[in-house]
């Protein structure tokens, strides 16, 4: 009786191996093949550019304050607004150990006062003759940012053990995905919603591999999410359709077709509906592998249950989830831009002017498409689930198993 197990489990493994392998060989093919080209055609030399010298970012450290002009501004909540004066070291770059004097100018909105030993990223402005000035661009944040990301890694390692390892890697693999392989592809005119599609069917693939092998819960999960996030995909461009609404009316849009009079070839068009989709997929895959990995459980412990009740079973599952993940998704995207929409409230605007600015259009549809997704995920899963976990595969010719 155990031998039959031990088999399956070492085909599982033999599986996983080699998806992960192949998964392995495509990630450095690709990231081979964007790198062996220039895919900012020339973008960042154009605007690293100040007329005939070039301006250069750099890491540096205050080391004196030679003046400075400040005061509390009432109207900000008693932020500093004013400049200094500062001597700073460069800690990278061409100039790498010179002194240099630096002004900072801050205010309510932007840039923050200094002090003696604080790390600092410089504009570094080099002219055409050789001359060179320094300007305090913002406080360096980056170690902070860093000492951060380790705690979270720790809490993850320390809480979730073996398995908030493999979701660390997983959360690693997803970031190089889509900073590596994605934007590239995107900067370079691959056609937006297609391309984010598949990267990140990709990065499912791997993903749950890496959680949980390949076993038919992880099977049933990823075609789940595949579902999912396609529906999520297809009700973002219905709803930017009859919305009169794309991705060239976000706040970033202005800058991303600048860079096309440079060389760039994204498709700025598609980009509402790529964010709808990476939104949708990490929703969309935690609520597909619970409910997958329970009807697995549920299979183990009461094998008589015929697949009409296994997806019973899921939609139970699933309509519980459903709601608190509804509300993470939609608080998620009000979250982000809750100053704004103060602003909004603050004005008084009439119901009908608000509903039709560009900015609450594009939020609706970002939330209410990843939901969507999500939501019919659970049934699409459940389905799936309870037609994997009750069939017979290897040996038995692929009879049914359980009540049909």
């Amino acid at each position: 009786m155990k031998k039959k197990p031990e088999r399956q489990q070492t085909a599982n493994r033999k599986a996983s191996v080699l998806v992960l392998v192949v998964a392995s060989v495509i990630f450095l093919a690709a990231v081979l093949w964007i790198h062996s080209k220039d895919f900012l055609n020339g973008i960042d030399e154009h605007f690293n550019a100040y007329g005939d010298g070039i301006v250069e970012f750099e890491k540096g450290t205050v080391l004196d304050i030679l003046s400075e002009d400040m005061e509390p501004e009432e109207a900000a909540d008693n932020a500093w607004r004013g400049n200094q004066k500062l001597s700073v070291v460069i800690r990278s770059g061409r100039y790498k150990g010179e002194n240099m004097t630096a002004n900072n100018y801050f205010g309510s909105i932007y840039g923050v006062p200094l002090a003696v030993g604080d790390g600092v990223v410089l504009t570094v402005k080099t002219h055409a003759d050789g001359s060179h000035i320094a300007t305090v661009y913002e406080f360096d944040r980056i170690p902070t940012l860093a000492v951060c990301l380790l705690l979270f890694f720790l809490v993850i390692i320390l809480v979730g053990g073996r398995t908030g390892l493999k979701s660390l890697i997983g959360l690693i693999f997803t970031a190089a995905c889509l900073f590596v392989i994605l934007i590239p592809l995107l900067l370079e005119g691959a056609p937006t919603v297609l391309t984010t599609f598949l990267v990140c069917a990709y990065i499912a693939v791997v993903s749950f591999t890496v959680l949980g092998g390949v076993h038919r819960k992880t099977a049933s999960a990823f075609l789940g999410t595949l579902a999912g996030v396609c529906l999520a995909l297809l009700f973002g461009l219905a709803a930017q359709h009859f919305a009169k609404i794309d991705g060239l009316r976000q706040d970033s849009a202005e800058a991303l077709v600048q860079m096309r009079y440079y060389g760039s070839a994204i498709h700025v068009k598609g980009l509402l509906v790529a964010g709808v989709i990476i939104s949708a997929l990490g929703a969309v895959m935690d609520v597909a592998m619970s409910i997958s990995s329970s009807l697995e459980e549920v299979h183990m412990a009461n094998p008589a249950l015929s697949r009409k009740e296994l997806f019973r079973s899921g939609m139970n599952i699933g309509r519980d989830m459903a709601g608190t993940m509804t509300n993470t998704l939609i608080l998620a995207f009000l979250g982000s831009e809750f100053s704004y929409i103060i602003f909004l409230y603050a004005q008084g605007l009439t119901f009908r002017r608000v509903f039709s600015t560009a900015f609450v259009g594009l939020e609706t549809i970002s939330g209410l498409a990843s939901s969507i997704g999500m939501i019919l995920a659970i049934p699409l899963t459940a389905l799936i689930a309870s037609v994997m976990v009750t069939w017979r595969g290897n040996g038995d010719g692929g009879k049914k198993k359980g009540r049909n």
